[in-house]
């Protein structure tokens, strides 16, 4: 079977009539505009936990690339989009791909060489965003936070960009050169965090200028800066909800990437940061998602002593209990907690030393599944990580075959007697 009829597969399982509505005549937006009042995972939340309860197979499906040997499913909606990102044959450049319905689309970039969708959106309704660059250079010969989630430096302004149908357009700063967009929720609002005009002495060469949390929209080049915390000079957002709740990060501006930048985990309610606390490590303090009851996850450094080098562990923060580790699978030392949705089910990758290896996994009601050692249909490529899950359970990451190529990934936990030996 071809990988674009697998990926309309994942569509037949993943999505019930409201979402697959005017499918049949080939305009994958008609399915949009007629699924937005009530959302696919909101009407199946309940089955989608059950699926995973009850499964004891997963169906694992293997996405088209644009030609290159790296792609990566980061983003599932309730509609089962996958967003994500693929190289380009060569493997020197990589472009945002949306995976729907069966169909595989390059989003293109700003002008210039790379964009990408490397963050969960979690839009239902047609809203894609994320990282793309232009063809203008950086005047400050800045690296910035996009050239972490590129194949190569390229020296480029990036900006956080939004996608809806078939138009890519660049948002706006706080008056720095650059930016970087990471969710969006169904109100069209869009976080993510910008350069303003501040020569930042805690940014380490060749990062110049300061940057600050925002949240764009919902009007079109709408912009609101969230602060750090008092004391902290930088600030990033990394996820919002549909109760319009954000977190993200807060500390100094370091390299614009991680590290002490993500000083402290933070969640923005009207405005006003709240520190979430760490699992004891004071850099890589890093939130990546959050569901509509506001429960967290993400990765935190589990020891001060390791100062600024990455020791983190996924974990998860609920309002009533606060932070808590969730753990590695057995013999791994690392791991990050990527997606969540509403029945607390929290996907992530878990890690040997040095990242020699590492595995996608699942965790529910306190036990971590590693997923491929799940039994499982399909493609039989280990999975190394799992990025998004959506209402539904079902999940999306990346797997790397025999040849070493990366290959983004669907996985649907199978009930009932789908899941049962034949």
């Amino acid at each position: 079977m071809k990988r674009s009829c697998r990926a309309a597969a994942v569509i037949a399982l993943a999505c019930g009539a409201a979402a697959c509505a005017g499918l049949e005549d080939g305009d994958p937006d008609q399915a949009v505009d007629q699924a937005t009042d009530q959302t696919v995972g909101e009407a199946l939340v309940t089955d989608g936990a059950l699926a995973h309860r009850a499964a004891t197979r997963y169906l694992v499906l293997e996405l088209d690339s644009l030609g290159g040997g790296t792609a990566s499913g980061n983003s599932i909606n309730d509609l089962g989009w996958v967003a994500g990102s693929s190289t380009l044959p060569g493997n020197q450049t990589q472009h945002a791909t949306l995976w729907r319905y069966g169909a595989t689309t390059d989003l293109g970039t700003l002008g210039g060489p790379n964009s990408g969708v490397s963050w969960p959106v979690k839009n239902d309704r047609g809203l894609v965003v994320g990282i793309a660059e232009t063809a203008e250079d950086d005047p400050l010969g800045e690296a910035w936070s996009c050239s972490a989630f590129f194949p190569t430096v390229t020296g480029k302004i990036c900006r956080g960009f939004v996608w809806e149908r078939g138009v890519m357009r660049a948002l706006p700063t706080l008056g720095g050169n650059n930016g970087y967009a990471t969710g969006a929720n169904r109100r069209a609002q869009v976080v993510g965090w910008a350069e303003n005009t501040i020569a930042d002495p805690t940014c380490n060469p060749p990062q110049v200028l300061q940057f600050r949390a925002v949240v764009w929209g919902p009007g079109r080049d709408q912009i609101q800066e969230l602060p750090p915390l008092p004391g902290d000079t930088t600030s990033a957002a990394t996820a919002i909800n549909d109760r319009g709740q954000v977190v993200g990060i807060s500390g100094i501006c370091d390299n614009a990437v991680g590290r002490f930048s993500a000083a402290h985990a933070v969640m923005w309610e009207d405005g006003v940061a709240t520190d979430l606390g760490s699992l004891g490590g004071i850099s890589w303090n890093t939130p990546v998602a959050i569901n509509r009851r506001g429960d967290v996850v993400g990765f935190s450094n589990v020891e001060a002593s390791a100062g600024g080098s990455f020791r983190a562990q996924a974990f998860l923060w609920t309002r009533g209990v606060g932070i808590q580790p969730l753990g590695t699978l057995p013999g791994d030392v690392y791991s990050q907690g990527l997606g969540i949705n509403e029945r607390r089910q929290v996907v992530g990758t878990s890690c040997t030393a040095g990242f020699a290896s590492c595995r996608a996994f699942v965790w529910e009601d306190g036990v971590m599944t590693d997923l491929d050692a799940a039994a499982r249909l399909g493609d039989d490529d280990p999975l190394t990580t799992a990025n998004d899950i959506n209402e539904l359970g079902v999940i999306t990451g990346a797997a790397v075959d025999d040849d070493g190529n990366q290959r983004a990934a669907v996985v649907i936990p199978l009930p009932g007697f789908l899941a049962q030996p034949r």
